[in-house]
């Protein structure tokens, strides 16, 4: 079995696509495969798809939709039998027995994990391929197609801060290699699209000093001045500020970074 869940929920057996239609036995699956080997309750489930208010038939259409999901399996296993066990029934709950790498989720928390791993140990190199192979795997927002209960939503929210910090991380990794000319334009982008954001910012503006272009540098820094004070009524942090000294006065260690060597903006200042 294969689910993903990085994009809009697709998921299938033997090639066939085991996704309901309808909408409620979609967001069951995608709460299952997200919890892939671990008993989800029924009361967890019915609160994801009802809140807490419940109806009085939520029992009974809870288990039609699981006989929904039971009947996809089936069609696509060619058993009714091996359904039953890959969507268990537990005294309290259900159950998706699978293997958990088969969940593009699962698949990008692993990478990250080594990605991290590869950047903390000093090697950008590696840090810079798996962070990007983690970020690959996402097709456009994590269940983008799908109504978001409290459970889903929980995991929507984990998902999208994880993947944010993914990038920026493979951005320090790609910085240390001294790849500030490539990166210019996709910090351009997530700039515009995160105005508020202070460490892509300073990643922008280090790439662009880096570059020779330090007024478009300080430029950079004051588009997010004067965000953070209309919008927050906040200064920048004083890291941020840091670094706009250090474009100031053409601080050696803005370029001394050799290359391989694994140092972020978060350690400049």
């Amino acid at each position: 079995m294969e689910i993903n869940v990085l994009g809009p929920l697709t998921a299938s057996e033997a090639g066939t696509s085991i996704v309901p239609s309808a909408a409620k036995p979609r967001q069951i699956l995608a709460v299952l495969a997200l919890n892939a080997n671990h008993v989800v309750t029924v009361a967890r489930l019915m609160e994801e798809l009802w809140g807490s208010d419940l109806p009085r038939s939520a029992p009974t259409t809870l288990q039609t939709y699981i006989l929904q999901l039971r009947r996809k399996l089936s069609a696509a296993l060619g058993s009714v039998t091996g359904a039953k066990d890959v969507l268990a029934t537990r005294h309290s709950g259900y159950q998706l027995s699978m293997d958990a790498s088969a969940v593009d989720a699962w698949q990008f928390d692993q990478l990250t994990v080594a990605g991290y791993a590869a950047y903390e140990a000093g090697d950008a190199a590696r840090a810079s391929r798996r962070l990007s192979e983690a970020l690959n795997l996402w097709r456009g927002p994590a269940l983008v197609d799908l109504q978001h209960g409290t459970l889903l939503e929980v995991e929507v929210m984990r998902l999208r801060e994880s993947r944010l910090a993914a990038l920026e991380r493979r951005l320090d990794a790609d910085l240390a290699m001294r790849r500030h000319h490539e990166l210019l334009g996709e910090l351009a982008g997530l700039t515009a699209e995160f105005p508020l954001h202070e460490n892509l910012h300073a990643q922008f503006m280090l790439a662009l000093y880096r570059c020779g272009r330090p007024s478009q540098a300080l430029e950079a820094f004051r588009r997010l001045r004067s965000g953070l004070v209309d919008e927050l009524g906040l200064e920048p942090s004083a890291r941020v500020q840091r670094l706009q000294r250090a474009i100031l006065s053409a601080d050696p260690v803005l370029d001394g970074v050799p290359s391989g060597a694994v140092v972020g903006v978060s350690s400049i200042g």
